[in-house]
C-alpha cells in the first residue's frame, strides 16, 4: 500500500511538471513551499510560547459582487460591498511583517474587482490562490495570471451540467467553467478544482471518474469540503447526512493512495480526526466590508479594518472575540459549530455584541432558523489517513495546535 502511494504521489508531481513553466514551478515552490514552511514554524513557536496571536494563513473576500446566484452561498446576492485597493495592499503587508505569505482570494467573484490581478502581481515575495468559478478567465485573463506567477486558480465546480445549472442560478455555467479551465491549462498555470460536496452533487462529483477527468483537464489538485445551508437560499434539504460524511470521507482517504492529482481537505487530521482551521488559528478572514472574521461563512465580527488596514496586527493580537471563538468553537465542537451547534453559536455571538458585516443584514435571523446538520466530526468511527505522505503534512500541518488538548 505504502510503495502504491509513493508511486501515484510521484506520477502526480510529474504531472504537474510537465503541465507548467519551469519559471511558475519555481515561484509555487519559493513563494509557497518554502515560505510557508517558514511561515508555519513561526505560528506554531508563537502558539507554544504564548506571544501574541497572528493567523498562519489570510482569507480576504474582495467583493460581494458576482455573476451566479449559488444556493447555500454566504455572500450577499446582489451586494455592492468592496475593499479598497489600499486596504488589500495594507492585509498582505501586514500579514508579510508576521511571516505570512499565502493568501486565499475570495469574493464574490472576485475576477470581478478591478484591477486584482495587478494588486496580487505587485507582491511578488507572496502566492494567492483565487477562488473562482472560472467563468470569466480568458486566455488574456489566464495569460496575465501566468505574468504574474504568483496566482493559482482554485476553480469551483458545483455538479456537472444540470446540476451546475440549479445550483448556480445560470444558464451554461458547466461549459463556460470549462473554458476558463482549458485557458489556465493553455497558459500551463498550477490550478485546481474545489466543490462543495452536497446530496444533488455527491454522486456526480465523489467518483474517480471526475478525479480522472480533472486531472485530464491539468488540474493539479482537488479540494473537496461540506455543503454548509447558509445564506439567504439554503436549501437545508441539500445538506450531507452523517453516513454521506463518512461515505466521502472514506473516498478521500481511498483516493489519496492512488489518484492521479492531489486531493485537499483542511477538516480531518491524520487520524482522521475532525478540526475547525479558525479554531485552531491557522486560518481568519476578512470581509468585503472589512470585518475581521473568524471564518468566510460565519459572517459577523466586533472590528473592522481601518482605511489602509493598518490596525490588523494589533487586532488579531488582541481580539478578546475571536479567541472567545476560537475556545468556544474547539469546545463545542470538532467539526464546524455553524452546522452542528447554530443555536448556541447564536448565544455565543449575542453575548459578545458582534454585528453583521453582509449587505443583505439578516445573517443572525439566518443563524436562529438553522437546525444542526452532520458535521466532518465522526467521532468513535473516525477514518485515519491511509498515505503515509499526506499523514506526514497532516500531522505536521493540520494537526490541531492543541485547540482541542
Amino acid at each position: 500500500m505504502s510503495l502504491t502511494c509513493y508511486t501515484s504521489v510521484l506520477k502526480a508531481t510529474f504531472r504537474i511538471m510537465r503541465g507548467s513553466s519551469i519559471r511558475l514551478l519555481w515561484i509555487f515552490f519559493r513563494n509557497f513551499v518554502l515560505r510557508n514552511v517558514s511561515n508555519m514554524r513561526r505560528f506554531k513557536r508563537r502558539l507554544r510560547k504564548g506571544k501574541p496571536f497572528f493567523p498562519a494563513f489570510m482569507m480576504i473576500s474582495v467583493t460581494e459582487t458576482c455573476n451566479l446566484a449559488c444556493s447555500g452561498c454566504w455572500v450577499s446576492r446582489g451586494g455592492r460591498k468592496s475593499l479598497t485597493r489600499e486596504q488589500i495592499d495594507g492585509i498582505i503587508n501586514q500579514s508579510k511583517s508576521q511571516g505570512c505569505y499565502f493568501f486565499g482570494i475570495l469574493g464574490g467573484e472576485p475576477l470581478l474587482y478591478n484591477g486584482l490581478i495587478d494588486i496580487l502581481a505587485a507582491h511578488k515575495d507572496c502566492y494567492f490562490q483565487v477562488f473562482t468559478n472560472a467563468t470569466l478567465i480568458t486566455p488574456d485573463i489566464a495569460q496575465a495570471m501566468a505574468r504574474a506567477g504568483n496566482i493559482t486558480p482554485l476553480v469551483s465546480i458545483e455538479g456537472l451540467h444540470d446540476e451546475s445549472d440549479r445550483r448556480r442560478g445560470r444558464t451554461d455555467v458547466f461549459d463556460r467553467t470549462m473554458r476558463g479551465v482549458q485557458a489556465c491549462r493553455d497558459a500551463k498555470l498550477i490550478f485546481g478544482a474545489a466543490a462543495s460536496i452536497c446530496k444533488s452533487n455527491f454522486h456526480e462529483l465523489v467518483t474517480r471518474r471526475h478525479l480522472e477527468d480533472l486531472a485530464g483537464l491539468g488540474a493539479a489538485f482537488m479540494w473537496y469540503y461540506i455543503y454548509r445551508p447558509v445564506g439567504a437560499d439554503p436549501h437545508p434539504e441539500n445538506a450531507l447526512d452523517k453516513d454521506e460524511v463518512q461515505e466521502l470521507r472514506r473516498f478521500i482517504v481511498e483516493q489519496r493512495c492512488n489518484a492521479p492529482l492531489f486531493i485537499i481537505d483542511t477538516y480531518w487530521g491524520a487520524d482522521g480526526k475532525a478540526m475547525c482551521p479558525g479554531a485552531t488559528g491557522m486560518s481568519h478572514h476578512i470581509s468585503p466590508s472589512g470585518a475581521i472574521e473568524f471564518c468566510p461563512p460565519l459572517q459577523m465580527a466586533c472590528e473592522h479594518l481601518t482605511a489602509d488596514a493598518g490596525n490588523l496586527v494589533n487586532v488579531f493580537n488582541n481580539s478578546g472575540f475571536l479567541a472567545g471563538l476560537r475556545t468556544f468553537t474547539a469546545r463545542t465542537s470538532r467539526g464546524c459549530v455553524l452546522l452542528e451547534d447554530p443555536k448556541h453559536l447564536a448565544e455565543f455571538l449575542r453575548a459578545q455584541g458582534a454585528v453583521e458585516t453582509t449587505s443583505r443584514a439578516t445573517f443572525m435571523q439566518e443563524l436562529d432558523a438553522m437546525t444542526p446538520h452532520a458535521g466532518h466530526d465522526m467521532r468513535q468511527d473516525a477514518i485515519p489517513e491511509k498515505n503515509p505522505l499526506y499523514r506526514w503534512l497532516q500531522k505536521n500541518y493540520f494537526f490541531g495546535f492543541g485547540a482541542y488538548g
